[in-house]
Formats: C-alpha cells, structure tokens, sequence
C-alpha cells in the first residue's frame, strides 16, 4: 500500500535510471515528490476547433490521428514523424523531429490533445513540434492544457515524466500533516496543505496559484519569524557581560577624529553603545551604504570594550580585509595605548599600539583582536569574547557565528553584524528578524557623487585615452573582470588575458598588476598594499576587491561585461572609488551581445546613486536568491514576491509573537515544534 513515506522506487513507471535522476533533485519519497513545488507555469489555453486556429498563435486542439508515419530527411539528416489529424471541424498536418519512437505510441484511430504554434510552410498549414498526450474520457490533460507547471529539473528527466508522477499521487496529499495551527490559517484565510498542494501542481485557474503561493509564501516567512522570535525570547533569559558606557572617553574620542560624524553615524552608535552596556546580549546588525562609515562606529564599541578591560573580536571575511581594518583600527586608536592583535592564517601578529613604539608579543594578551574564520576554528587560542562583530556576516555560516559566541562562563557575548550590502528593510525582516537594526545611509560631507556610464567596447579607445589623463593627474584605476582564465565558451573578459592586454599593448609603460582569488593570501595582501601605497597604476581583479578594500586615490572603475554582475554587486564594485574628495568614475563596459533586459537593468546604476534603492530594484528583477549572490536565505524561487509583501511579513511576525507568547513550549502545537526544531 502505497503512502506518504513510500519510496518513490515503487511508484510505477519508475526504474533506477529515474530513481538515481529524481535522487538528485533530493525527491526520494511521495512526500518530498509532492512538495516539489513549480517555479512557473505555461498558460496553454483551451481546446479549440482546428479551422479556428491562426498562424503564430498557440493552438490546442483534440483531434484523432488518421495517418503517422516516420520520413528521412537526407538533406538536413533529421527523422521526420508527420501526422494527420482532424477534428469536426477539419484537418491538418502535425510534424515532429528526432522523435522516430512516437508511431510506437500515437497509432491512427487514437484521441490526442496538442498544443504548439500554428505555421505556414510551403503553402501549407503546419502545427509544428506540439506538446502532445493522449486524449480518453478517463485521461484528464495535464501537459497540453490550461495552466502547465513547469518544474526545475535534473539532466535527462522531462517536464511530462515528472508531471505524471505527482499527478499519480497527487490523493495523498490530503494525508499530508498541516504543521500551521489552525488559529493561524484561520485569521489569514489560508488553504489546508493538501488543498495548496494540489493548487500548486494543478491550478484550475490564477485564482489557484495565487492561493496557493500564499500559503506557501506565509509558511516560509512564518517558520523564520518563528525562530526569530523564539530565539528573542530565550536571548531575554540569557545574561552578557555588561561593558560601561565610557561617556567622557568616548566624546574625547569622536572629537579628535578628523571629520564631523554624520547623525546616522552618532545614533547607530548610541544604539550599540546602549546595547552593550547592559546584561541582555546585544543582536544588532549595522547596515550602512558603500563607504557610509561603519568602521568608525564599531570602533566606538571597540574602544568601550577595551577601557573596560574586556575582549572585542572583529572578525572580517577575508585576509585582505582583515588586514585592513587592522591597519585603520591602529592607527584611529593610536593615541590611546590599547593591545591590539591580528590573527588570520597568514598572519598571528600583535600591535600593542603603544604611541611610536608598536611592540609584537602574545596575541591573546590583546584586547580587541582582528581576524578571519580562523578565529573560530578548534585550534584557535580566543575564548570567552565580550563583544562580536562580524563583518560582511551575510558571508558567513549561522555555524560559524555561533561558534564565536562560545564562552567559558555561563555569558553570551553582545554581538554586532555589519554589513555594506544594502538590503531592503522588508527583506532584512524576513532574513534577520532576530536581530535589532540599524541603518547609515547617509555619505560623509566630502564625498563627491561618482560618475557612472553604460558604454560598449567600440568607446574603449576613448575610454584608455581618460584613463591615461587620470593617472598623469596622479589617480590610479581598477578594472574589474568576471573570470580569472580566458574561456571560449563564455567570451567574457578574464583578469589574465585583460591583464597582458593593458601591461603589453594599450600601457606598457604603466605599472599594471592582476588580482585574483587562487593567489595565496601574502600574495594577495602585497598587491592591495603596493597599491594602497601608489607603486601600481592599475589594478585588474576579480570580484575580491567587491566589499570593504579602501584605496582613496583610486578615481575611475572599469568594470568589463557589466551584464554579468547583479546591480547590488555593481554599486559595490563602484564603491571601491569615491572614497575621497576626488572626482570619480565609473564605466559600465557592456557586450554587444547583451540582450535589451541587460541594457535595461543597468541603467539603474546610472539612475541611482543609493545601495538602498538598487538592492530594491535588484530584488524586483531578480529575485532573492541572485541578490549580491551571497544571501544564503534558502528562499524558495515561487516566494520571492513574498519578500516585497511588506504585510505578509509582518502578519507572520505578528503570529509567530503571538504564537510564542501563548504557547511557548509548543505544547498545543507539537507539529509545529517538530518542523521549528528540526535539522536544516
């Protein structure tokens, strides 16, 4: 008897070829197999009579077959299947290619349902390449009419096979247990999973759809409000170390900088200054635009944090920004004596800052410490932080930020995220409900705006002879490449091939040197020195340079088939220049073959000077899951529009509050217990 775990190996028409296909799109059960969810649809219509169809228009027809034969076609090598079939109202020819095997299953005197666009050949109507199946009055049409589900799939597996499984168990779907209470679907007016389930498969209108993807959407965003909120409550029962408010010090501080902070600056400060000057663990997550200034106020926890004697870790996702913000963070806090340490796998070095005389010594005698994930593996000598912050946290695993959370003791440390890639609020909700926000959108008054252009390679001569001007004037320049090595099939620039380019041919009297991430750390971390220091012109790289490295001179961006990268991760290459009172630019280089979406798309980043308001349209054209590339949010591709339904999410949180304030332990809802708790 089959039910909902029953292997999907004994289901019929399945051998080991399609159970090792299936195996790889993770369905191994009737259960995983109806929650294959489609990402889209194809509106195929309604069966119409033959002599009311039209060139070029789909047309879904049932017919009878009255002839099938298979023809060789010598000149093009092609096997040829053509049909005649007819209806009340007329006939006509039906051709398929390579498809010698469908005489074996079509025969004259068989009912088919085919949907294909009508065309004229040679004088003569032809339905060319239909989607067919048989039409019986016990065989309901699900590959050729109305709305068909199009489902991702695996190498060698086809929309119809897939199609036909879910359909032949598509009944146990009523079977399935509906985790959401019922209070919940109750005040949304939300389906039951059995009925979403079959909508989603096999909607008998839009209607369907958009009933069902609710649902769906709802649940998503419900089960992380859920977690969100859950671990709210059990963080108000934790206790962290309570690091004092330093007022006098802090204002010395901020006023020996040299420049104004911003008022997004001073209130995300107070905010995370308040925060940890309490015994409740701070979860906050600074969310500030490309060069905003989110450095300066996490050194203003830093500073705290060392004056009371505690231990701060900032942890950065590369080497090369780990040496960087080692380097600022010394030099901000020269004046004030504080250990200060750097730990990555390259390097394990301390700076005890002393004024004039930096001393090395034992690393973990310092009080704030700098690093990578090497801070966090077994090996690592740091316990028992009093403050996180990790920057870019987006990078990193939910694993590995808990793992910097341990301590010795029964406390929680105050952890602080940072991140330079704008995110719409609704989106940050649905992502890191858990966490407090703050935002800095505001520039630094000195900033001047960069100029961006779209431009196509026959400008490229133009664009060399500016360059050239710029670094007379004493500027220096990236330009920024998809890939490492040359590929022909790709045809898009590498850093390589770009590299030889510029060096031999366009400046060879230039210092010009190439970046990429297979280079070794030392490596890596000489090139950004070298050209932090002006002894390179040119610096051609991959996307390592995308977040956080700080290079003032640098004044114009060349970033090579610009259509490959998505509109956040743009404004983030751009951010790389403009970072001082210099004029800068930005040249978009377009391939001649990108489509007009591509063309579209970048005008934004002319349009908008704001990370905020290009991670919005970002979202809009792209979806969640391409955003920056680097969200690791899990999302399914049928919910994004739920992730710009700023009332869907906050309908989930208010259940998911409400949930957690009634029923706190689960104890009237245990389904919903088991899929909270349970493994990802």
């Amino acid at each position: 008897m089959i039910n909902l775990n029953t292997p999907i190996s004994e289901l019929l028409g399945i051998g080991k070829v399609i159970n090792k296909r299936l195996s790889k799109l993770d369905i191994n059960t009737i259960t995983d197999l109806l929650k294959y969810l489609p990402w889209r649809y194809e509106n195929l219509g309604q069966t119409q009579p033959i002599d009311s169809i039209k060139i070029g228009q789909l047309a879904n027809i049932v017919a009878t077959i009255e002839l099938i034969q298979n023809k060789r076609s010598f000149r093009r090598k092609l096997s040829i299947t053509e049909a005649l079939v007819s209806d009340d109202s007329g006939s006509l020819k039906v051709v398929w290619f390579n498809q010698p095997f469908l005489i074996r299953n079509l025969k004259p005197g068989d009912q088919v349902s085919l949907a294909g666009k009508l065309e004229e050949k040679s004088g003569q109507l032809v339905l060319s390449s239909p989607i067919y199946e048989k039409a019986t009055s016990s065989n309901e049409q699900i590959h050729t009419k109305g709305l068909v589900p199009i489902y991702h799939l695996t190498s060698s597996l086809a929309q119809k096979q897939l199609r036909s499984l879910i359909k032949q168990v598509l009944p146990l779907a009523k079977n399935l247990e509906d985790w959401l209470p019922k209070e919940v679907k109750k005040n949304l007016s939300l389906l039951d999973i059995g009925d979403a389930i079959t909508k989603i498969h096999f909607p008998k209108n839009k209607q369907d759809i958009e009933q069902a993807r609710k649902r769906f959407a709802f649940e998503e965003m419900f089960i992380r409000q859920l977690k969100s909120q859950d671990l709210k409550q059990q963080l108000k029962s934790a206790q962290a170390p309570v690091i004092s408010f330093l007022e006098i010090k802090t204002k010395e501080f901020v006023n020996s900088l040299p420049f104004t902070l911003t008022n997004q600056q001073k209130q995300s400060a107070w905010d995370i200054l308040q925060d940890i000057d309490s015994d409740q663990p701070m979860t906050r997550l600074l969310e500030g635009d490309v060069g905003s200034g989110k450095t300066v106020v996490a050194v203003l926890a830093l500073l705290n944090t060392a004056l009371n004697n505690k231990l701060a870790l900032l942890m950065a996702p590369t080497e090369i920004l780990a040496q960087q913000h080692f380097q600022t963070i010394t030099k901000l806090l020269k004046k004030w004596g504080i250990k200060i340490s750097l730990y990555t796998r390259s390097y394990k070095e301390a700076n005890y800052n002393l004024p004039d005389k930096p001393k090395t010594g034992d690393y973990t005698k310092a009080n704030i410490i700098i690093g990578t994930h090497a801070l966090i593996q077994k090996k690592s000598p740091i316990d028992s932080p009093d403050l996180v912050i990790v920057d870019e946290q987006h990078r990193f695993g939910v694993g590995q930020r808990q793992r910097l959370a341990l301590r010795q003791d029964n406390l929680i440390p105050h952890f602080l995220s940072m991140t330079a890639t704008p995110i719409p609020r609704s989106l940050a909700l649905a992502i890191y409900g858990h966490l407090d926000l703050s935002i800095i959108k505001e520039l630094p008054a000195n900033r001047q705006p960069i100029t961006t252009k779209i431009t196509d390679y026959q400008e490229q001569p133009k664009i060399y002879e500016f360059v050239r001007q710029k670094i007379k004037e004493g500027r220096q320049v990236f330009v920024i490449c998809p890939l490492i090595d040359p590929s022909d099939k790709l045809g898009v620039k590498s850093v390589k091939e770009e590299h030889q380019k510029l060096d031999k041919e366009i400046f060879p009297n230039l210092k010009i040197v190439g970046l990429h991430g297979k280079m070794k750390g030392p490596e890596k971390e000489q090139i950004m020195t070298d050209f932090l220091n002006k002894k390179t012109d040119i610096l051609v790289s991959t996307s390592v340079v995308e977040v956080g490295v700080d290079i003032p001179n640098a004044a114009i961006i060349v970033i090579e088939d610009a259509q490959r990268f998505g509109l956040a991760q743009l404004h983030q290459f751009r951010g790389r220049v403009g970072r001082s009172k210099h004029k800068s630019y930005c040249f978009l280089m377009l391939d001649e073959n990108a489509n007009q979406k591509s063309k579209d798309r970048l005008q934004a980043m002319v349009k908008f000077s704001s990370g905020f308001d290009l991670a919005q349209e970002d979202l809009k054209l792209r979806g969640s899951g391409e955003i920056y590339g680097t969200i690791q949010s899990g999302f399914n591709e049928i919910n994004i529009a739920s992730l710009l339904d700023q009332k869907l999410i906050e309908q989930a949180q208010e259940e998911a509050k409400r949930i957690i304030k009634k029923d706190s332990e689960f104890i009237q809802n245990p389904l919903l217990k088991q899929v909270l708790f349970r493994p990802d």
